[in-house]
């Protein structure tokens, strides 16, 4: 098991995977301004790991199959229990947040499930990818101070149920190519450097 991970791409969504717990561990010691930051350079793993998979030319099938599982899994932590978490930290145990976090590590495990049998016909993903979990909780915490402090858990929370409900909808959501790249990675550095000087307290 442990020389799949020897595989470049494969070695690049573990890495992701590892910068997802230290994001978790960093939300829940109320860091989670710092915790969306490192969660973002695990987004920018995921992205990679395809770029790094599609130009293994003498990949064995059964390792990409391995990536693939691999790379499912990492997104349930990153973008399905991560800014559930999140919530929790911000909004309390309350049972509303915890049903929310339930509802979107749910969907994000459905979704992915379904991924992994159906794949993305015609080039176009069914759902609304679970990823676009990360980026929108880091627009909820890059807005968090102009947001009334007694408000933002539920606006937050809206915003988690509504991304659920989309992950399992069935629209057809065009995959990140060329251009987008670039655009995701340059929002990914340069909000997390907002977080990480917020976190820091500049």
């Amino acid at each position: 098991m442990i020389r799949q991970l020897f595989d470049p791409a494969n070695a690049v969504t573990a890495a992701g995977l590892v910068l997802s717990v230290i994001a978790i561990s960093l939300a829940l010691s109320g860091r989670v301004e710092l915790g969306v930051a490192v969660a973002l350079w695990a987004l920018l793993a995921d992205h990679l790991d395809g770029l790094v998979a599609q130009r293994l030319t003498t990949r064995a099938e059964r390792t990409g199959e391995v990536g693939k599982n691999l790379d499912s899994l990492a997104d349930l932590v990153s973008a399905g229990v991560f800014p559930g978490i999140a919530l929790l930290v911000v909004g309390g145990s309350a049972a509303l947040f915890t049903a929310v976090a339930a509802l979107l590590a749910g969907a994000s495990a459905l979704r992915l499930s379904y991924f992994n049998v159906f794949g993305s016909p015609d080039g176009r993903f069914i759902g609304v990818p679970t990823t676009y979990a990360v980026p929108l909780t880091a627009i909820m915490f890059l807005a968090r101070p102009v947001v009334a402090e007694q408000l933002f858990p539920n606006l937050f929370a809206v915003a988690l149920v509504v991304l659920a409900g989309l992950h399992v909808a069935p629209i057809r959501v065009p995959k990140t190519t060329g251009f987008m790249y670039f655009v995701v990675t340059a929002f990914c550095a340069l909000s997390s450097l907002f977080l990480v000087l917020r976190g820091f307290g500049f």
